[in-house]
């Protein structure tokens, strides 16, 4: 069908933009929102230039499209009359930002270059605390499955969807609708102008940038109520109150609805279970049916680090998962407990210290419901363990998790290679491996396989 289905407000997406001729260069283009940015800038027709701190996957697929990205930050890296594009963990020491400044040069933030590049097309913007980089893969391989070709913003990788048949987090298609991911954790996604909205869930994190559920609540509130339609969940009563009393269209979602009494999927996890109906109702409220919404979703093979499996390690299964909230690593460990194994072990690296502060007692909780526990130290990403992070490490994690876990077996790892060791003694044809972070623990997964 055609999905021209639309209230009174009419359809979104009558921006345009004159990008031929313009020269862009991302600060941080290494990333996954970033190298989308520039990926889709450069498809659009403008010159597109980027650099970051250390090489990446992302910025090898710009080089291979044709766009010039360089590894270290240096002041020759920016052209001349270049626009500049930084996200929020750009320092504003950065030689690259602070030349730019004395040149003169526009500086944006990465959200506004996102909002101007959507703003061409419908927008389905997913936000939430968890499960909105699934949310949004969903979606957008319905749209392909529905025939539509749609343009996405993905903070992870999807298969099928780049060169050769490979994974990619963006794309750039001809048909009408772009899906995405919109963050939070800046308070980036109100820049956003989506036709309709998805709430997957509301739950404190970034404690750096949100001071309480209340303040996080009412941005979610900002950024639903721009929206034509709004998907969310069905507990959130007072939210739904006050859109619908501004005359938004609201689809309610749970393990039951929308959709058929039952959901076939590839994937496993009540929280997929829970993603894929909130995927349903954002379809619904696009104009598609209920039924070929739902059929749309059979066969949609997951995103890369949610649940992924690469392969096997001394008989055992190996499963690599992003997880890096207490709420996400309980989904993760039950959703790897539908494929039935004797034994779960749960390879853990915090990320951040302010987040390991916070949850180390929540983390030990979620972490107990594997088998056997092996934790590794904090990720610190840009953090450093100073002040009243002093003193913070992955050991916290690792009592809370070992006086919860009823004297199952528990290990500490100082690091990546002393943790492939303690999980290669370990391991076996009756054990399933997950190893479980948001840092550089993808690479023991790697690792693990390989031989």
């Amino acid at each position: 069908m055609s999905a021209e289905g639309n209230d009174g407000n009419g359809p979104r997406g009558t921006g345009s933009g004159n990008w031929e001729g313009r020269s862009i260069h991302l600060i941080g283009v290494g990333g996954a929102g970033m190298s989308g940015l520039a990926w889709a800038a450069h498809r659009l027709g403008a010159s597109v230039t980027g650099s970051d701190r250390s090489d990446s996957s992302y910025m090898e697929r710009l080089r291979d499209a044709g766009i010039e990205v360089t590894v270290g930050h240096d002041p020759a890296n920016v052209p001349d009359g270049a626009e500049i594009v930084v996200s929020t963990a750009i320092a504003g020491d950065n030689p690259e930002l602070a030349a730019a400044g004395e040149r003169g040069l526009r500086i944006r933030h990465r959200s506004e270059l996102l909002a101007e590049i959507s703003s061409s097309r419908r927008q389905i913007a997913v936000a939430g605390t968890h499960g909105k980089t699934t949310t949004t893969g969903m979606l957008t391989y319905a749209l392909r499955e529905l025939g539509h070709d749609p343009s996405f913003f993905i903070g992870g990788e999807l298969p099928g969807f780049g060169p050769v048949g490979g994974a990619a987090n963006s794309g750039w298609g001809e048909g009408e609708w772009v899906v995405i991911e919109a963050d939070e954790s800046d308070g980036s996604f109100l820049t956003l102008d989506p036709e309709v909205a998805v709430i997957t869930n509301i739950e404190m994190d970034h404690h750096g940038r949100w001071e309480n559920l209340a303040q996080l609540r009412g941005a979610f509130r900002d950024f639903a109520g721009k929206a034509r339609a709004v998907v969310l969940p069905v507990a959130d009563h007072e939210l739904a109150g006050e859109l619908i009393a501004e005359e938004r269209s609201i689809t309610p979602f749970d393990l039951s609805r929308p959709g058929p009494g039952e959901l076939e999927l590839a994937v496993p996890g009540q929280h997929n279970r829970l993603n894929a109906r909130a995927a349903v109702g954002a379809l619904m409220a696009a104009g598609f049916g209920e039924a070929e919404s739902a059929a749309a979703l059979s066969g949609f093979p997951g995103v890369k680090r949610r649940q992924e499996f690469k392969g096997e390690c001394e008989g055992a299964r190996v499963y690599d998962d992003y997880a890096h909230h207490p709420t996400e690593v309980r989904a993760a460990l039950e959703a790897i407990r539908e494929f039935d194994p004797e034994r779960l072990i749960a390879v853990f690296q915090p990320h951040l210290y302010s987040r390991t502060k916070i949850f180390s007692q929540q983390f030990g909780a979620a972490l107990s419901r594997a088998d056997e526990i092996v934790v590794l130290d904090v990720y610190p990403a840009r953090e450093e363990p100073v002040g009243p992070l002093a003193g913070v490490s992955g050991l916290d994690v690792l009592r809370a998790a070992a006086d919860r876990a009823g004297g199952k077996p528990s290990y500490w790892a100082r690091d990546l290679d002393s943790a492939e060791r303690i999980v290669r003694t370990r391991a076996g044809a009756d054990a399933v491996i997950a190893t479980i972070g948001a840092g550089d623990i993808t690479k023991l997964s790697d690792r693990l396989v390989a031989s």
